[in-house]
């Protein structure tokens, strides 16, 4: 609480008291009361009333800056009414009504909004496992019947399933738990998971694959790695030279098994290296090279990969390409058994 406003709001108080004391030392002085009286008198109420106002003052200001302390701790503030002390003065009362009021409307709109996004959440998971029948059908429909035309429309399939998977990824990332299964997993099974999932956007846009010492053993999700791996191959053809190649390769670094995505293709600018995992962040790569960049995908690839507590950082050097870095931990006691 602040002591000058708390004071400026008390002059009508203070002046009031002035003029009831003077009042009472006119009256006193009139009836005969000698000065040496009216002035001790004067001088008891002056003494008494700046006492009384000067600890109600120490009071209400302790009681306020521990309500305020105690709203700056809790990470919920609307919940305040809830631990707060009920209030001493009557008309504090008032505003701890209006302030339970105001907290249970609060909880009320909240659970609203949480039964709607779960709802949302499950029916946009649910559109997505039926929308994904439909699409495994046309493949089928395609490679059965090979034309220029089916395989046009194959890498258009795929790029649909991605999309759809990036959906339903995207649901499920707040809770990556429920659907989390931890095994050992070879890296390179992964990749060639990854790169038949892409097959045709590859062939479509001439990408060379390089696999390099891809036979690491790691601990993880082999479903969402396998998501995360498409995501940042379908990066690495929409941001690809002329002769664009993805090279995959792993490395050791003290307790941590790296993989690495690397590329040759237009790279990122130094100055959006920091932004990139940022969601909607397209940097000038999105403006300039691909008109239809939505920031989703490295953005869902850093969220999925802090879920899963895997490190994911970004290497680049602006028209040489890329690097992306998936960093696995090596547990001290899986470790030697591996070896």
């Amino acid at each position: 609480m602040n002591g000058k406003t708390y004071w400026l709001q008390q002059l009508p108080r203070l002046a009031l008291h002035l003029v009831c004391m003077s009042a009472f030392a006119l009256f006193l002085w009139a009836n005969g009361n000698t000065y040496d009286c009216v002035l001790l008198l004067s001088a008891v109420w002056l003494v008494v009333f700046a006492a009384c106002s000067w600890f109600a003052y120490r009071r209400r200001k302790a009681t306020l800056d521990r309500l305020l302390t105690l709203a700056e701790r809790l990470e919920e503030r609307y919940l305040i009414h809830e631990v707060m002390q009920p209030p001493e003065r009557a008309d504090d009362w008032v505003y701890y009504r209006i302030l339970k009021l105001a907290g249970r409307s609060m909880l009320e709109e909240i659970e609203s909004i949480r039964r709607e996004h779960l709802e949302y959440k499950d029916q946009i998971e649910q559109w997505v496992h039926e929308i994904k029948t439909p699409i495994t059908a046309m493949k089928l429909l395609c490679e059965n019947n090979r034309s220029e035309l089916t395989t046009a429309l194959l890498v258009e399939l795929e790029k649909t399933d991605r999309f759809t998977e990036q959906a339903l990824y995207y649901a499920r990332s707040e809770h990556t738990e429920k659907d989390h299964f931890v095994q050992e997993l070879e890296v390179s099974d992964a990749i060639h998971q990854a790169i038949a999932e892409n097959k045709y956007l590859l062939l479509q846009n001439g990408v060379r694959i390089e696999l390099q010492d891809t036979s690491a053993v790691v601990y993880s999700d082999g479903k969402w790695i396998c998501f995360i791996l498409s995501q940042l191959i379908a990066n690495a053809v929409k941001y690809r030279s002329e002769q664009p190649t993805i090279r995959f390769y792993t490395e050791r670094q003290g307790s941590e098994t790296v993989l690495c995505v690397q590329d040759n293709g237009i790279g990122i600018a130094a100055s959006d290296l920091p932004r990139i995992f940022e969601k909607g962040f397209t940097g000038q790569n999105g403006r300039n090279a691909a008109q239809n960049a939505t920031g989703i995908g490295l953005y869902l690839c850093k969220r999925l990969c802090d879920k899963l507590g895997i490190g994911l950082r970004a290497d680049s050097v602006e028209g040489q390409g890329a690097t992306l870095r998936l960093s696995f931990h090596v547990n001290d006691f899986i470790h030697p058994m591996q070896g």
